[in-house]
């Protein structure tokens, strides 16, 4: 069945060939029609432009409320003390006795509450104990260097969770040469015995069927964990895996976290737990531009949370082992493995598959490489693989128009549309708003038509009200900066408000363009096979 789960290398069917060939072509129709409708009436124009931004102020609103209740939810989770809550569940019916009448007003104390309840009087080994759970990491590194790496290992070691319950599998690659090995190993000599064990797994170079990419690297650890596991005489569903980028930092409790509602949850097996990647490491570093993207994927990443049915893999993420062992680990056939194993995780389940938010951080790098245009090069390499998720489209509309489908048709169709959508939204959208009220007026000049030369200012006021949410999105990307480096003034903070200026070309130049050059790769079968990995530079 895992075989069944995988992406097809070189030629594809027809149907597959029409649903990779959908995002884009819907993406460019989109802009055509401005035109065509605009050709046709002035009127027309206007109705279809306007309906567009509305429908983005609408979103524009939506996007506002969502960011400020995911914030406060944030940093509510942040504040709680999940290592005294996963310690609780050791013995449920002790605890509860102990704190049913206990009054507090922390984040989700009832459930809690409730949750002990609930472990406390199901059968002994019902619930699995804290006691008897690890959880791996598995780091994926290509050619970074020690100072990127060494961060990412001490933040794990310094979370609140038991570092004897941790089991750290570097994953690294051997295309990236004798200095990569030999980080490598310098790593595995500087932690040897902080973990219950440091394990170094070299992923080969060339493998058949595989692309180049993260993928194959973390599958290749996922299995040689698997027989760690099995030699230590140890359940697969005892272990929860998180896979981390070489540049990820997660927050002291997101173990602890993740192993309470892994506990408390009866269908562990079907949910993998999803935290929220803050691109914050080094934001007073990066570039305006660059800083602008980060944020804006923070926070997109906090509303996400704020939306569970809507909620994928992206970036690292946590999956049961059990789990993982079954579908053969993640793609080794795609650059977007994280966002991919949704939907790999949800055809394997039949539909019975869910991503639970985890709401509090893994902390991640601003792109920053080592010179500006570099660093600008590799933002929108960073973008165009990100995109690349476009090619879910073809992998899920030929699983829901088949005649062997494997999932319910009316639950999958709405996630279907909403995965189109968003790809599509993601490429047309910016410069249609941006540019749109003027292609009635150009394209009817010569009509003197009082329609589409008022659409321009008409625009504009309605871009104008929109700004209150770019407002939101200012203040609490201040609040939300880490402290400032002494080797930056004050000044500094001027400019981190000043920079806004530049998201409606940040939006067009980036997140649009890399959208149809995605698609655009997809519509015409030029697959990109290749996981170019970003640049990541440290300034000191």
């Amino acid at each position: 069945m895992a075989k069944e789960l995988e992406l097809p290398l070189g030629k594809r069917t027809r149907l597959y060939r029409f649903f990779e060939i959908l995002p884009g072509m819907l993406s460019y129709l989109m802009i055509i029609l401005l035109f065509v409708f605009s050709l046709i009436s002035p009127l027309a124009g206007a109705i279809y432009l306007l309906l567009i931004i509305i429908m983005m102020l609408v979103k524009a609103i939506g996007i506002a409320v969502r960011t400020i209740q995911g914030n406060n939810i944030l940093k509510r989770a942040m504040a709680v003390d999940w290592a005294k809550r996963l310690g609780e569940l050791e013995d449920a019916h002790d605890s509860y006795d102990r704190l049913a009448g206990v009054q507090s007003s922390g984040y989700e104390y009832g459930q809690h509450l409730l949750n002990l309840k609930t472990v406390a009087a199901a059968e002994e080994g019902y619930f699995p104990k804290p006691s008897q759970l690890y959880n791996a990491v598995i780091v994926a590194m290509y050619n970074e260097s020690l100072d990127i790496l060494m961060p990412t290992v001490e933040s794990v070691r310094d979370t609140d969770y038991d570092n004897k319950r941790i089991i750290f599998v570097l994953a690294y690659e051997e295309r990236g040469g004798p200095e990569t090995e030999k980080t490598a190993k310098e790593l595995k000599k500087r932690f040897e015995g902080v973990f219950k064990d440091f394990l170094l797994v070299k992923h080969p170079d060339g493998k058949r069927k595989e692309v180049i990419g993260k993928g194959g690297n973390i599958t290749n650890a996922g299995r040689a964990l698997r027989e760690y596991v099995e030699k230590k005489k140890m359940k697969y569903s005892d272990v929860i895996v998180t896979t981390l980028d070489s540049d990820n930092k997660p927050y002291r409790t997101y173990f602890d976290y993740v192993t309470y509602e892994y506990i408390v949850h009866e269908d562990r097996k079907r949910l993998s737990y999803q935290p929220v990647s803050l691109f914050m490491n080094n934001i007073w570093d990066a570039p305006a531009p660059i800083r602008i993207i980060a944020v804006g994927n923070s926070f997109w990443n906090i509303i996400s949370t704020m939306r569970p049915h809507t909620l994928r893999n992206f970036a690292s993420h946590s999956q049961p082992l059990d789990a993982l062992v079954e579908m053969n680990f993640w793609s080794v056939r795609t650059i977007v493995e994280d966002g991919h194993q949704y939907w790999r995780s949800y055809f394997y389940f039949g539909g019975d598959y869910e991503v639970m938010p985890i709401r509090v951080p893994i902390y991640q790098d601003a792109v920053l490489a080592a010179t500006l245009w570099k660093t600008f090069k590799a933002q929108f390499i960073q973008l165009r693989r990100w995109d690349y998720g476009a090619s879910d489209v073809a992998y899920v509309g030929t699983r829901l128009f088949s005649k062997k489908r494997t999932v319910r048709f009316w639950a999958l169709l709405p996630k279907f549309f909403r995965l189109l959508d968003g790809h599509v939204t993601l490429a047309a959208v910016a410069p249609i708003v941006a540019f749109g009220g003027w292609v009635p007026l150009i394209t009817n000049i010569e009509s003197r038509n009082l329609l589409a030369y008022n659409l321009p200012n008409v625009v504009s006021m309605i871009q104008l009200a929109a700004s209150a949410g770019l407002f939101i999105t200012i203040l609490l990307s201040l609040r939300m900066l880490p402290k400032r480096p002494d080797r930056y003034k004050k000044g500094k903070n001027v400019i981190m408000v000043l920079q806004w200026v530049l998201m409606p070309a940040v939006s067009i130049v980036y997140s649009s363009c890399a959208a149809f050059y995605s698609q655009t790769r997809l519509m015409l079968g030029r697959y990109i096979e290749k996981f170019d990995v970003t640049d990541k530079v440290i300034k000191k």
